[in-house]
């Protein structure tokens, strides 16, 4: 069994062999509980609630003492951390929680400066740039992808995740970027979208920006493709609300769509993962190198 960089079982000469860094479950807790006013159950804040933690993670990594390492998280101590936070209980976990826990889906977190972003040729250059790698091995769980639908969206939605999913993400002054997103699929499943879909296929998502308003509305400008493209903005609100489009009386909502709209053209540095599963060697593997 590997050992993680943090456990207590580690030795001084595995922690100097690997530069990966284990979050521990109660720092992943504590950061879990600075989410903002919304609710962190609600399928159509996922996005924004792992988005700010990851983002939050790696800035308090980067300006924190020591060297800059990158984070793996394990999935026990995300699902348990985040019940925790949502204070619920096993049994009232969503769907999509308890299927990334029985998956063992873990996440690795790359920031390290010349690992992210190679050129930005149209648009600002981002103040904290993030590769995020969510996986399982095949010795967690064989199946090759897992679905769950989401009846809170309009229409009703089936995502799809993957076994292998990685994203570039970004934080800019005024919004937070998804971008380059593989492994992750959807389809609407009921309406005119639906039919649709039932013949081209699922649909996956190639980038979200977004930004949270004054009064706490989440306003998602995104783009998904399969044969055809479809970009969209989405407004959800703090209980988990989402509707298309932006209401005729908030033109602060539409200069915010215009914003979101605004060209952005980056280069990313090849994706490097430090090692196959994110956690480091044992000290018998280090001993027979």
């Amino acid at each position: 069994m590997a050992l993680a960089l943090d456990a207590p079982s580690a030795s001084a000469d595995t922690e100097a062999y690997c530069s990966i860094r284990r979050v521990p479950r109660a720092e992943l807790a504590r950061a879990m509980r600075q989410h903002g006013d919304y609710d962190i159950l609600a399928t159509t804040n996922r996005g924004r609630f792992t988005s700010e933690l990851l983002l939050r993670l790696v800035r308090e990594a980067r300006d924190g003492a020591g060297a800059i390492r990158p984070l793996y998280i394990d999935s026990e101590d995300w699902f348990f951390a985040y019940i925790e936070t949502a204070g619920v209980t096993v049994e009232e976990a969503p769907e999509s929680a308890l299927l990334g826990l029985e998956h063992g889906q873990r996440l690795l977190l790359e920031f390290r400066p010349g690992h992210v972003v190679s050129v930005v040729k149209k648009g600002p250059f981002p103040r904290l740039a993030v590769n995020v790698r969510a996986w399982w091995p095949e010795d967690s769980h064989p199946d090759e992808k897992y679905s769950f639908t989401d009846t809170a969206s309009t229409p009703k939605l089936k995502v799809t995740t993957h076994r292998e999913i990685t994203y570039r993400l970004l934080e800019f002054e005024d919004m937070i970027v998804i971008d380059k997103m593989d492994g992750v699929t959807g389809r609407p499943l009921n309406g005119v979208l639906g039919k649709l879909f039932e013949i081209i296929g699922e649909g996956s998502l190639k980038y979200s920006r977004s930004t949270v308003t004054d009064d706490g509305l989440h306003v998602i400008r995104a783009k998904s493709k399969k044969i055809l493209s479809v970009s969209a903005t989405v407004v959800v609100t703090p209980d988990g609300k989402a509707k298309k489009g932006v209401p005729d009386d908030r033109p602060d909502l539409e200069a915010i769509e215009e914003r979101l709209k605004r060209d952005l053209e980056i280069d990313y540095v090849p994706y490097a993962w430090e090692t196959e599963d994110g956690t480091c060697p044992s000290e018998a593997e280090l001993a027979g190198s």
